[in-house]
Order: structure tokens, then sequence, then C-alpha cells
């Protein structure tokens, strides 16, 4: 026996023998031969129907050999011999040999089945032979791994299903019989043929339908296997199962084939379009950049200006602009279409494709040649421009000396003519007139000093001539201007010179006389206007005595007026002498006299108001002396009724003082004194008014000092106040020492010993003690205070109860609430407590009723509604908790 790609090659007794051996051991199923029949029969027709032929009957339609020989052309690709056409049986014999002979041909060795078998319609004997078919020209191909067919075919199928759950195939029987297997290789390949989520286990005949359905429809796989045969054969047909399967290899193998062929041309085509597209981007690149360089040589090499440094800075600036922003893209472009081109060629070598040639003239060394043109062109361009540069510059620098003179001289001389031809010295004073000579003077000496300018400025004139500057038109006419006005500002300033002398001559004569109008009018100006200041003075007297020496003081000055009036008709005189000149020359403002700003009319006018003032004054002093008689009244009244009052207030302070320190009698006679000084004061009050509307007649006729009483209205008031708040304080300070006194059951001696102790310390009479005053004070009375810590302590405690506001001061009133707590025995809540135990009878509650019948109606009833009900034990219905309630009364509860 042969072996081929590990599939035996002697199918005949190999076949027949184990048909055989399975029918000895029960093993063989008869449903085996009609799952092998109808699967083989598909499996033919499949192949068959390429040929636009097919059979029905497998052992009936290959007995004359015609479409045996058919089919193996078709599944082999070759021509066999032409069969026979006959019809006799020896015509077929004939043809089935050839057929058999073709498959001999192959490598396959038949062992038992002959032509006689075949023609003889023998089906077992054409099964084997269709199955020695299959295997060599559908199963033997099949290669996983160097395994035999078989083994890899069914690897195939592990490997294929091995993701999908409820699929485990192990062999080609029972591990199809569910479908899922199919489905699986299909939904493998084609997931979007099949829903394998929505499979079941449990339903292999809708599993089995649902692949062959697909397969048929999708994939051109024929029905080769009946459901319900696999569904109800224990163990199916290995070769039937295996035939199907193959097709589902061949199908899917030649789909991922076709896919890897597909792969492989669109990768081959992705590569040539890359390479296409740089090849276009090459030539669009190169063709504009030499388009932009084409363009742009003409302008580098233009050499015509308007022979202007303004011109030639612009097409500096322009040359800069563009080496600034037009070229480096342009550098960018080209540095970009030579990678793009080294790129191409290296792609190009490495697909094995031939190197790309560009178009005649966009060879990456035309660019390069035109690019060095381009910037040759640059380079010379730019070169040109800084040499005009520098040439226009050193033209334009001569220019703009010539200006930068012309206008200074223009500057200088401009206003200048105006100023020689102008009449200005006819306004001046003599001293202005001075001015304007020296003036003249250093403008005189300027004049000469500029004559060099205005040559500089012909000179530079004539060389921008020679040098054939572009606006000499301009540069002569405003030269030619220059020249002239020099010449009319000479004649000019000789004639202002002649004009200024003859002025100065006049005004001097003036002068002298202005001069003297100035030194007398000055002090008698200065007099005038202090005594107009004198006159009108706001003054401010307080005394009889200041008002008779301003009356004194002006009866003198009214002495002098004689002397003063004679002095003001020399000024006059001075002022009427000027006049007269002024009008027999006819001097433009020769009246103004530069030595001072005063007239004649201002000295007039102010001796006229000098002589209308000194009658006001006079009435003015009588009025003051009036107001001031009065003044002294008011004075005298006021004082006489503030000297009787203050006195009284004080003794009245004094006496309500020293009944507060209460050592004058029992606390009712304190009282009853401190009542009559109370009624004293209300009863005095109509003097502090009257001595209210005095105060008032003084303010308002501004009288601010007495020097006939020490005592103001403001301290009066104080006094008075202080007076009533005292009273006021002691009344309720004695009221409160009686309740202290009836309501804690201590003595007036007791009372009257705590009250000499404390003023004893208070030595300032302040009604409180600082806390050492007060510790010395309470040491006094016998209070024991230690000197250890402990006692330290224990005063802590103690001025924490008499001052608990820590203000730092200890009053009387808090002195005596402690030192009577402190001397007297006081109720608690025990002492309460045992009262209402004794009401009780001893019980530990109270009942209303003997509360009722105890205590007075109000206070039964008020005992009544605030006791707690009884909680303890024993209680009675109606039982009240006294304790609990007097504890309360004292603060130790939170009842």
């Amino acid at each position: 026996m042969m072996m081929e790609n590990g599939i035996s090659m002697e199918y005949g007794d190999g076949y027949m023998e184990q048909e055989e051996e399975w029918e000895r051991e029960g093993l063989l199923d008869p449903a085996w031969e009609k799952q092998q029949k109808k699967t083989f029969t598909a499996w033919c027709n499949s192949h068959l129907r390429k040929a636009g032929t097919a059979i029905d009957n497998i052992e009936e339609d290959f007995r004359n050999g015609l479409k045996l020989m058919l089919l193996l052309e078709v599944i082999s690709g070759e021509t066999l011999p032409k069969p026979d056409r006959g019809k006799m049986r020896f015509h077929k014999i004939a043809n089935v040999n050839k057929a058999l002979d073709f498959i001999a041909s192959k490598g396959v060795h038949l062992v038992s089945i002959g032509a006689e078998e075949i023609v003889d319609g023998n089906l077992k004997m054409t099964l084997g032979m269709i199955w020695t078919i299959i295997l060599r020209f559908a199963i033997q191909d099949i290669s996983v791994e160097e395994m035999t067919a078989k083994e890899g075919l069914l690897l195939w199928c592990q490997r294929k299903t091995a993701p999908y759950k409820n699929v485990n195939v192990q062999n080609f029987h029972l591990s199809f019989k569910d479908g899922l297997a199919f489905c699986a290789l299909i939904h493998r390949h084609r997931p979007d043929l099949i829903d394998y989520a929505k499979l079941s286990k449990d339903n292999p005949l809708e599993n089995l339908n649902t692949a062959f359905d697909v397969a048929e429809k999708y994939l051109d796989i024929p029905r080769m296997l009946d459901p319900d045969d696999l569904i109800n054969t224990p163990k199916p047909d290995e070769r039937a199962i295996m035939t199907y399967v193959s097709c589902y290899y061949h199908a899917f193998q030649g789909a991922q084939q076709a896919e890897t062929a597909a792969n492989r041309i669109c990768k081959v085509l992705k590569v040539n379009q890359e390479n296409e597209r740089l090849m276009e981007e090459y030539e669009r690149l190169a063709s504009d950049l030499l388009e932009w360089i084409r363009r742009t040589m003409p302008w580098l090499n233009s050499r015509q200006a308007d022979n202007s440094l303004a011109g030639v800075q612009k097409k500096l600036e322009e040359y800069r602009t563009y080496r600034r922003k037009h070229k480096p893209p342009r550098v960018e472009q080209k540095a970009k279409l030579e990678t793009n081109f080294n790129t191409l060629q290296t792609k190009l070598r490495l697909s094995n494709r031939p190197a790309y040639l560009p178009t005649e003239g966009k060879t990456v060394s035309d660019i390069s040649n035109a690019w060095k043109g381009l910037e040759l062109a640059e380079k010379a361009f730019e070169e040109w421009l800084l040499a005009e540069t520098m040439r226009l510059e050193r033209l334009e620098h001569l220019a703009q000396k010539f200006k930068h003179k012309a206008d200074a001289h223009e500057d200088w001389t401009r206003g200048k003519e105006e100023m020689l031809q102008s009449q200005d010295f006819r306004q001046c004073k003599l001293n202005e007139l001075k001015a304007l000579k020296k003036k003249h003077e250093a403008f005189e000496s300027d004049l000469a000093a500029h004559q060099d300018r205005v040559e500089q400025i012909a000179a530079i004139a004539q060389e921008l001539n020679t040098l054939e500057y572009h606006d000499c038109v301009s540069v002569n006419a405003r030269c030619q201007r220059i020249c002239d006005q020099w010449d009319r500002l000479g004649a000019l300033t000789q004639r202002r010179r002649t004009a200024l002398d003859e002025a100065e001559r006049i005004l001097e004569k003036i002068d002298i006389l202005h001069l003297e109008f100035a030194k007398r009018a000055a002090p008698f100006n200065n007099w005038l206007d202090g005594t107009r200041e004198d006159l009108v003075d706001m003054f401010i007297v307080h005394t009889m005595e200041e008002i008779q020496g301003l009356i004194q003081a002006h009866d003198q000055f009214k002495a002098t007026l004689g002397e003063a009036d004679k002095e003001f008709n020399l000024i006059v005189n001075l002022v009427r002498e000027v006049e007269s000149i002024v009008k027999q020359h006819q001097i433009p403002g020769g009246l103004e006299n530069p030595y001072t700003t005063l007239t004649a009319h201002d000295m007039t006018r102010k001796w006229s108001d000098v002589r209308q003032l000194v009658p006001q004054r006079d009435q003015t002093l009588a009025n003051e002396l009036r107001k001031q008689q009065n003044n002294e009244m008011l004075r005298r009244q006021f004082a006489d009724k503030a000297n009787v009052v203050g006195p009284w207030i004080e003794m009245q302070m004094d006496a309500v003082t020293a009944i507060g320190m209460g050592l004058q009698g029992s606390l009712e006679d304190q009282l009853h004194r401190l009542k009559e000084y109370e009624q004293a004061v209300y009863a005095y009050k109509p003097n502090i008014e009257e001595l209210e509307k005095i105060h008032q007649a003084v303010q308002e006729s501004m009288i601010f000092e007495n020097r006939y009483t020490n005592y103001t209205m403001e301290t009066l008031r104080v006094g008075w106040e202080q007076l009533l708040t005292s009273i006021n304080r002691n009344i309720n300070e004695v009221e409160n020492q009686i309740l202290t006194r009836d309501s804690k059951g201590i003595s007036q001696e007791q009372l009257n010993e705590f009250r000499s102790s404390f003023n004893h310390f208070d030595k300032n009479r302040t009604g409180r003690l600082t806390p050492e005053e007060f510790k010395s004070c309470l040491v006094s009375l016998g209070y024991s205070i230690g000197k250890d810590r402990q006692g330290d302590m224990d005063f802590q405690r103690i001025l924490a109860v008499v001052d608990p506001n820590n203000t730092g001061y200890v009053h009387f009133d808090a002195f005596l609430d402690f030192m009577t707590r402190e001397s007297t025995d006081t109720d608690t809540a025990e002492q309460v407590i045992d009262s209402f135990r004794i009401l009780a009878a001893d019980k530990p509650y109270i009942l209303p009723d003997e509360l009722r019948r105890e205590l007075p109606p109000d206070q039964a009833e008020y005992c009544i509604q605030r006791m707690p009900p009884y909680k303890g034990p024993n209680g009675v219905p109606g039982a009240l908790d006294y304790m609990s309630f007097s504890t309360a009364l004292y603060g130790e509860t939170d009842l």
C-alpha cells in the first residue's frame, strides 16, 4: 500500500475491507450508505454544474463513464483522452477505464475497484471510487502544520471554532450533530451571515438548516447532508461530513487568498499612487518656484531711480521686505522640493521602480542654477542700492546742511525788518528807550557776525549747483532771497539808529521831573495809605481806659493835617509842569512816570478820602465810648449777683456733704435735714434764673472778662447741678441705709460704726474705697484676714461680692450690705424648710389645705401655684414638695 501526504492511496481494498469489518462487528450503520450517496452526489454536482450538467443517481449516471471523465476534467483542470461515444458495454468500460487510468496517474492505486463494477452500477464500488476522488482532489491538498489531510482538516476546524461556546470539535461525526460547529465556521469567516448569539445547542435541526441554507445561498456550497439524517443517526458518516467540511475549507481558503491578493494589489497601487502624487507635487512646486524666480529677476536687475534719497530708500525698504517676507517662503519651498525629490527617488528605489526624471527644465540642477542666478541678482541689486544710498546721502547731507543754515538764518531774520521799521520807541519812556538803544547796538553786532553765515549759505548753494543737485532751482531761489534781505537789513539798521538818538534827547528832559515826583509822592502816599487805614481800622476795646487812649491819639493826628496840605500842593505842581512839557512836544506816553505807579489823581483822591474820614472817625470813637460805659455797668451788675450766689452754693454743698458722712444724728434725722436742704435749693432757683438773664445780656454785649468777680456763669451752673445731684444721691443712700437697717435688724450704733470706719479710710471723701483701703477698713472692724495665701484667697472672694463688676472700687452701699450680712442672722433655705416641716407635722410633703389653714390666703395660694408635686415615697394625692420650693426661693435649684 502506497502513502501520499499521509493518506492511503490503495482505496479499493481498504474501502471494501473496512466496510466488511464494520459490518461483522455490528458497527456499520445502514444510514451511512444513504448519507454517502447523498453527500457524494451533491459534491459531484457542485463541480459538474460548472460544465453545465449534473447527476441524479450516482450509481446510474456514471455507468457510461462520460460524466465521470467530465467530473475529473473539471476538478483537475486537465483534459482527458477523448471518450468513446458508443453505447455498447465495451464503450462504457473503455470510458470508465480512461477515468480510472487518469486517477491512477495522479498517484492513486485503486484496489478491487474495476471498470466492470462501475458499469454494472455497483453502489459500494461507485461510492468507493468517488470517495477516492474526493480524497485526492478535495482533501489531499489540505495541509496544516505537516499533519495528514484528515488531521489537518480536523485541526483547522478546532482552531476556527475554539472561541465559540458549546462547540468542541474532536471528530467528523458526533462533533457536528448539533450544527453549532457548522455555524461557528461560517460566523468565524462571515459574521455578517449568522447571528451566532441567538443559536442554541438545544435546537440542532434549526442550527443545521441555518448553516446549510447560508452555505448554499452565500458560499455556493450545495446541501450535501440531510439534517434529519444527522440528528437521527447515532453516529453520522465520517466521510460524508469530511466531504462537506472540506468544501467549507476550500470556500474560506479561497476567500482568504483572494483577500491576500487584493491587499497585495492595493499595497502596490498605494505605493504607486503616492509616488505619482510626489511626482505631481514636485512638478507643481518646481513650476511655481521657477515662475516666481522668472518674475522676480527683472525687478532685481532694474537700476532705475529718481535720483532722490527717498526713492532709493524706498527701493531698499522694498528689497528688505522681499528678503524678510517674500523670499523665506520660497526658501522653504525649495527645501521642500529637494526633500520631496529625494524622498521620491528613495521610495522608487525601495519599490523596485525606475528613477524619476522630471520634465525638461525642471530638474534639480535646473532649479539650483535658477536659484543661484537669483542669489547673484540679489547680491548685485543690494550692492547697487547701498552704493546709490551712500552717494545720495552725501548729496542729501549737503542739501540738509544748506537747509539747516538757511532755516537758522531765516529764523534769525524773521521779524527783523518789521522790528527795524517799527516806531515803538515813540511810545517808550526814557529807560525803555535806553534799553531799546542798547538792544539796537547788540543787534548791530549780531548783524555783523551773521555776515559769515550768509557767505557760507551762498558757497553751499554754489556747490550744489556744481554737483547737479536735483532741486537746484529751489536752492538758488532761496539763496537769492537771503542775499536781497541781507542788503535791506543793513540800510534799515542805520536809519533806526538815528531815530533812537533824537528820541533819547527829548525824554531825558521829562525824566528829571518824573524822578522828583516819585521821590516826593512815595512817602506822602505811604502816609496817606497809613492814615486811611488808621481812620477806618476796626478796633476792639474792652475797657474805658482803652477807648480814652484812642480818642487822645486821634486828637494828636488832627494837629498834623496843616503840614500835610502843603506837601500835597507841591507834589501836584510837579505833575502839572510835566503835563505842560509833554503837550508842547507832543510826546506819546510822556505823562507815564517810569519811577512810580502813583499819579496826581491818586494823590488827590486819597487826600480827599482822608479829609472825609476824620469826622467819621470822631463819631465812631464817641459811639464806642458810650458802649464801654454800658458794658461797665453790666459787669458790676453780674458781679454783685454772682458774688452772692456762688458762696451760697458752696455753703450748701459743704452742708450736704457733712450730712452724707453720716455723723450727725440718726438716719431719720439725716433724711429729714437732706429734704429740708432740697426744698431750700429749689426755693433758691429764681436767683439762678435772674443771674442767667444778666449773663445773656453780657454775652450779647460781647463781654468776655469781668474783673469784679471770679465766678462765671458756667462754674455756677456746674455747682448748681452738682448740688442737686449730691442732695438726691445722699437722700437715696440714707433711704437705702434705713431699709437695710430695718430689714437686717442692725442697730444705729452699728450703722454709725460702719459709717465712721468707712469715712476714716475714705481720705478724699469720694464715697468709695480702693481694695487696699477696703481691706484696712475690714481689719479695723475686727474682721480677721490672714496674711498668708489662704487669707488672700478669702479676701478675693469678699472683693468679688462687694465689687462684682470688677470696677476696682467698693462703694458704701456694697460695704454696708456686706457688713450687714456678716453681722446679722439671715434666713436660709434650711430655715424655711424647717418651718414648712413644722406646718406639715414632720411629713416630707405638705397638703394645700394645710397651707390655706396656716398661711394668709394670698401667700397660701402663691405657694400652691408654685410648689411642684411631691414625687417621693408615701405620697398622697395633691401632696406638694415644699423642700424643692424652698431651695428654689434661694436660687439653689432650677425651679
